[in-house]
């Protein structure tokens, strides 16, 4: 395997990884709104922390919004991390296979000089 065919490889990969990141964005998403929505009907008159809505009460419903709500913006986070780092993987890989196809472009170039030249 050439150094080209294991950068285009590892790229893929990083890509991959990214859509990963965002599967996880999607669902720290669903569960967030999922949460807060639990807690919102369950709850007449919620306790508000910034944006999170809670009430921590004996009835399980309490305990499940808070901890949906909780769960969903870690996956959030999370994700975004993963995002970034993969696409950041990516871009490197990408600019380490210029790097290398460059002397092959190089030869090409002055192959079709050499064939389009008159003699």
């Amino acid at each position: 395997m050439s150094l080209g065919e294991y950068l285009h490889e590892k790229a893929e990969e990083s890509r991959h990884n990214e859509t990963i990141g965002y599967l996880i964005v999607i669902t720290g998403a669903i569960f967030w709104l999922s949460g807060t929505l639990v807690t919102v009907v369950t709850e007449s008159n919620p306790n508000w922390f910034l944006f999170l809505p809670y009430r921590l009460t004996s009835h399980p419903y309490s305990l499940m919004g808070l901890s949906t709500t909780l769960i969903g913006i870690v996956l959030l986070c999370l994700g975004l991390v993963l995002i970034i780092h993969y696409a950041l993987e990516r871009s490197w890989y990408m600019q380490e296979l210029r790097k290398a196809q460059t002397p092959q472009m190089e030869k090409m170039r002055r192959r079709r000089k050499v064939v389009l030249t008159p003699k």
